[in-house]
């Protein structure tokens, strides 16, 4: 698996050494990690304002200016999936955690064998979550179930996404956004992507979905979508 960590410290050398730790577990589990350091919780949120897709935060909690208490109640308004994990070096804030539903509290000077034990109850936690696209437009950001996805479609620079409720329109690549969907996705035209679990009918020139829309697929398509089909279900 593929997992977005940051770690939070305003102490530089308490961040690399999380960081190796956290890379450490990964290779130890055959996981890849993209870790982001940042050295207070402001600079964590002017990032995370475009960038909501972390996993799993490793936060320190006596910070100056906000602490990671503090931070943590502001990613949870609008963020219940990602994994928080304390890192203190006092126990006083610890009933605080429980607010914000954190995953553990780990002790300064952090253990491996403690990290390894927290990393993987947070993985474990996310892969029985449902896998959910980050979907920034209009200075917001939601988090869309891929199941709630009838398809994406390319608009020049920009992205469109059809769920059964709402359209959202998100000025990312179209192959960017594709990277991030699951294998009930399948590219059936150069600026269209479906997701299989929604058709009701393959036609020789587009596929009927279950809210009655048609999505256009290129020549010769239908055959490899049956397959797909087939081969998933």
């Amino acid at each position: 698996m593929n997992y977005k960590i940051s770690v939070i410290d305003d102490n530089s050398a308490d961040t690399e050494y999380v960081a190796v730790l956290a890379e450490r577990w990964a290779e130890s589990v055959g996981h890849s990690l993209k870790i982001s350091i940042f050295p207070s919780a402001e600079a964590f949120l002017f990032q995370y304002e475009e960038e909501k897709d972390f996993d799993i935060l490793l936060l320190d909690i006596e910070m100056k200016e906000m602490n990671g208490v503090e931070l943590a109640k502001k990613v949870r308004q609008g963020n219940d999936a990602v994994q928080i994990v304390f890192i203190t070096g006092y126990p006083d804030f610890i009933a605080e955690g429980y607010e914000v539903s954190a995953l553990h509290y780990l002790m300064k000077p952090v253990s491996y064998e403690k990290l390894h034990e927290v990393l993987n109850k947070a993985s474990s936690n996310l892969a029985k979550t449902e896998k959910r696209l980050c979907v920034t437009y209009d200075r917001r950001t939601d988090f869309v179930p891929l199941s709630q996805i009838l398809y994406v479609e390319a608009q020049k620079q920009y992205v469109v996404i059809h769920t059964f409720a709402e359209t959202y329109r998100m000025k990312q690549s179209f192959a960017e956004t594709v990277e991030e969907l699951d294998e009930f996705f399948f590219k059936c035209q150069r600026s269209f992507c479906v997701n299989l679990c929604h058709i009701t009918r393959i036609g020789s020139s587009s596929v009927m979905l279950k809210n009655g829309e048609e999505v256009p697929i290129s020549r010769g398509m239908a055959e490899k979508i049956g397959k797909e089909m087939i081969r998933l279900f």
